[in-house]
């Protein structure tokens, strides 16, 4: 507010209290800030022709496109625009960045964009998808007008008020590593750095998405499935299939299409049609226990998994209890992760899969690891890690099954291939 009132002035009139600048011609400019997740509702029915963003990955995704609801205005002949700057995000929860702008951002990304090159989106069915151009378009007898976006990298020597700063040079070169190159360079490829209490590395994710991108999908049966179904709004019902230790791209729906434990179950067998997992975990929190009833009905070996039970798994060390069903699904894919003891895992690529994995952070006491609520990771975040989670679910086994994975899923076979003899024989 200092900084506005030497820019503009004497040419406004100050609000303070509001935080409103009032121009002769009628035209205002306001300030404000969302500090908390649930703050985004103070700007609710609040029209802006004009929505500036300082600092975007301070924002969650969620308050970012909330505020953006009411980017518009009541003369036609007004330009309506979202305009936001920030450095590189520092860790995973602002991951969102990376994929919202990914046709300029992601190395992976099949269609790249150039700096300054508009691209169009527009969500359908719940998904934003990119579209061939801004042309209004029909979908299911509704019109549906993109949104243009785009984005422009800055680096150092485009600011002309510290381009020749030696000072401020000198400060961001004596940076550690990766904030040195994000903010010197603009990085945004820079390895995050991630907190002490991240409960998987995110390098560890890099390299496991990295060997997936090296991997052709194997000709194995299916291993695993796991459900995280959704708790409705904009939660998302996930499943993630495991064929060994490579993990297929996930399937996601939208809370309209899973409505309900049969819908869910009927999405899921849309997938699997007659393939066998050997196990499928479903959450049974929410709607999760009608999803759990409904596929017992189609396939065998389904199980509840409740995060809250207790837990009796330690880690590969021995040394760390964790504390609940919850904690051991994490360290369980955080050990098959561990670069040199862990199970060589092919993840799918995508810094959405990659933020949901590693944006939980946990805690040590006496009654063993705790990993934090997922309401704490959505705060942060600005959604629920559902792709994370169901993943997680299909990597997540059982001790009390047998002694491995592996040997569960021999049992499986040795029981079916005993029944098709059965059959087969008129047993």
């Amino acid at each position: 507010m200092r900084r506005a009132r030497e820019v503009i002035g004497d040419g406004a009139r100050e609000n303070k209290s509001e935080k409103i600048w009032t121009f002769p011609d009628g035209h205002t400019l306001e300030f404000g800030a969302v500090q908390y997740e649930a703050d985004k509702s103070n700007w609710q029915g609040r029209p802006h022709d004009l929505k500036a963003f300082d600092e975007l990955p301070e924002f969650s995704e969620s308050q970012y496109e909330f505020i953006c609801g009411w980017n518009r205005s009541v003369d036609p002949g007004q330009r309506v625009r979202v305009v936001s700057t920030g450095n590189p995000p520092l860790d995973e929860a602002g991951s969102w960045i990376i994929r919202r702008w990914a046709a300029w951002l992601d190395p992976n990304h099949p269609h790249p964009a150039a700096d300054g090159e508009l691209r169009y989106y527009a969500t359908v069915d719940g998904t934003e998808v990119e579209c061939k151009n801004g042309d209004p378009f029909e979908h299911k007898g509704e019109i549906i007008y993109p949104r243009s976006r785009t984005f422009i990298r800055s680096l150092l020597a485009d600011n002309p008020f510290y381009a020749h700063d030696s000072h401020y040079i000198s400060v961001l070169q004596s940076l550690p590593e990766p904030m040195r190159s994000q903010l010197l360079h603009g990085d945004f490829a820079a390895s995050q750095v991630p907190n002490p209490w991240q409960v998987i590395p995110s390098e560890w994710v890099r390299a496991a998405q990295r060997r997936w991108e090296e991997r052709e999908k194997p000709a194995t049966p299916i291993t695993a499935v796991g459900i995280d179904p959704s708790r409705g709004g904009h939660d998302k019902t996930a499943l993630s299939e495991r064929y060994d230790n490579y993990f297929a791209q996930l399937h996601t729906w939208a809370g309209a299409e899973a409505v309900d434990g049969p819908a869910v179950a009927g999405l899921t067998f849309g997938v699997l049609q007659d393939k066998r997992p050997g196990y499928i975990n479903v959450d049974v929190v929410g709607i999760g226990s009608s999803v759990y009833d409904s596929l017992k009905t189609m396939y065998e070996d389904v199980f509840p998994f409740n995060g809250a039970e207790g837990s009796e798994y330690r880690d590969r060390s021995g040394k760390l209890k964790m504390r609940n069903r919850r904690a051991e699904m994490y360290w369980q894919m955080r050990d098959a992760l561990d670069p040199e003891l862990g199970d060589d895992l092919a993840l799918p690529p995508g810094n959405e899969l990659l933020a949901d994995l590693c944006s939980a952070r946990y805690e040590v006491s006496a009654a063993g690891v705790l990993i934090e609520d997922k309401e704490k990771i959505k705060e942060r975040i600005g959604r629920s890690p559902d792709m994370g989670e169901a993943l997680m679910m299909s990597n997540f086994f059982d001790v009390n099954r047998g002694p491995s994975p592996q040997a569960w899923i021999a049992a499986i076979k040795k029981r079916n291939e005993e029944r098709k003899q059965g059959v087969r024989h008129g047993n």
